[in-house]
């Protein structure tokens, strides 16, 4: 294990991937399946779909109860086993693997820690799936404003004494749950608010779905687990080496919350047919982050950026977000802009000319990401790349279309979140929406940010944000 890790909890031992071993022993001594999935080991699969994935990962293609793997729901087996090697590589007291991402984390957390009329304490830019886990429990958002990096059009770090002030005037208080780091990497004070929240007698969860590299590196910022957070949420398959849509939930050591009410709560979402290709590849992802290669090829990307960020410094005309503005970043999130383009043309410009394909675009910039599987050589390409967009006179059209792509507002809310989602409604041109309520949560993916959520007053403020919508749904009058 590489001396540089931070869960200092973690012992230097033989690299174990039990839900992998369980697979390969199955894949190694099949038994005749008169059971789920019907494709029967590849038996019954598309000829052109079987040439593309290959035969093999149809043939481990299995969910739980069958061939010894055991049940995610409880957990047993191969698949409690390989929780609870995340959870002591990650330093948490329980760890619960997730499917449908971390989107399944957030409702079960909310399902098992507030209740109807409680308020939650968030972020304006959480995450969409936040929004849908107040809409089952019935709990009411209570909107922290983040900084503004105008100049970036983009949100910035939480500022822990607004927390402390919406804690003092704010009545039954279920949470505080922020997002951290935001999705194009800015970095907020956990250990700051976290006291804060101790102080109150709150439980702090962390959306830290684009953190789940960093207890193995000093060279990110410390992970809200050993800063204090109760509960974090991280998505593995964004940045730690999982399969779509494969994340983790992590309890704290000591965390203030009722753990079998999140784990009664996971139980009604979950899927009763795991698929155990990814639940494996969650397995092998802790265990690859663990191990002395796993390290090395972080360290490697650590670099990467680092040398990608320096390019950029000497480029003309292009900027990137970085500490150096007064707070902290990750690394590996690099976001640009250039001057004279839009992140919509720059993305653009990026695919079309180049074949460089972004994490995501804005109005103002671009966003991309330094991970462990990039080459030196793929890390070079991009930025001979952009500088020679940078030494091009590229035109922008961008301007015209009067759209924009990162949710700014604060909503103006009429109806309470659950209410409104369950009120008569009608579908409405999108021209006829202003002064109308939000029936429904529009946020576009990449990153998740609500542009409306249901009970808010729609606006003309909203409308360059609804470029592609032609319709809206509204509560009936």
């Amino acid at each position: 294990m590489a001396k540089n890790i931070k869960n200092k909890n973690i012992k230097k031992t033989k690299t174990e991937a039990p839900i992998v071993e369980a697979l390969q022993n199955a894949y190694d001594k099949p038994s005749f399946q008169f059971h789920i999935p019907g494709h029967t080991r590849g038996g019954g699969v598309y000829k052109a779909f079987k040439n593309l994935i290959g035969s093999k990962a149809l043939k481990v293609d299995t969910t739980d109860e069958f061939d010894n793997l055991g049940t995610l729901t409880p957990p047993t087996g191969a698949i409690a086993k390989a929780q609870e090697l995340a959870a002591e590589a990650f330093g948490a007291s329980r760890t619960f693997f997730l499917l449908n991402g971390s989107t399944i984390g957030n409702l079960a957390l909310a399902m098992g820690i507030t209740k109807k009329g409680q308020k939650i304490i968030t972020n304006r830019n959480c995450h969409r799936s936040l929004l849908t886990g107040m809409i089952i429990s019935g709990a009411e958002p209570v909107w922290l404003v983040p900084e503004k990096l105008e100049e970036w059009g983009l949100w910035g770090c939480i500022r822990p004494e607004k927390i402390e002030h919406l804690l003092k005037t704010t009545k039954n208080v279920g949470a505080v749950w922020i997002t951290n780091p935001t999705y194009e990497g800015v970095i907020s004070d956990i250990k700051s608010i976290s006291e804060i929240c101790k102080k109150h007698k709150v439980p702090l969860i962390v959306d830290e779905a684009h953190g789940s590299l960093w207890n193995f590196n000093n060279s990110f910022p410390t992970p809200a687990l050993q800063l204090g957070a109760d509960a974090v949420v991280q998505s593995l398959h964004k940045t730690g080496g999982s399969m779509s849509q494969s994340s983790m939930l992590h309890i704290s050591k000591n965390s203030m919350l009722d753990v079998n009410k999140i784990e009664r709560a996971l139980k009604l979402l979950h899927t009763t047919s795991p698929s155990l290709i990814l639940l494996a590849s969650l397995d092998a992802a802790r265990a690859h982050l663990s191990s002395e290669e796993g390290q090395k090829q972080i360290e490697r990307t650590i670099k990467n950026a680092k040398y990608l960020r320096k390019r950029i410094d000497k480029m003309q005309n292009i900027q990137q977000l970085k500490a150096d503005f007064g707070f902290k970043t990750d690394i590996t999130k690099v976001f640009i802009k250039v001057d004279g383009l839009s992140g919509k043309r720059l993305e653009s410009i990026l695919e079309i000319d180049f074949n460089i394909e972004v994490e995501s675009a804005s109005d103002v910039g671009a966003l991309m990401l330094v991970n462990l599987g990039n080459k030196r050589s793929e890390i070079k390409y991009l930025a001979d790349c952009l500088e020679k967009i940078t030494q091009t006179d590229y035109s922008d059209i961008y301007h015209l279309e009067n759209k924009k792509h990162t949710p700014m507002l604060i909503p103006n809310i009429k109806y309470k979140l659950r209410d409104a989602f369950y009120m008569e409604k009608e579908i409405i041109k999108k021209s006829e929406a202003i002064g109308r309520i939000s029936g429904e949560v529009i946020a576009e993916c990449p990153p998740g940010i609500a542009i409306l959520l249901p009970g808010e007053l729609i606006t003309e403020a909203h409308l360059p944000y609804l470029t592609d919508y032609e319709e809206i749904e509204v509560i009936k009058e």
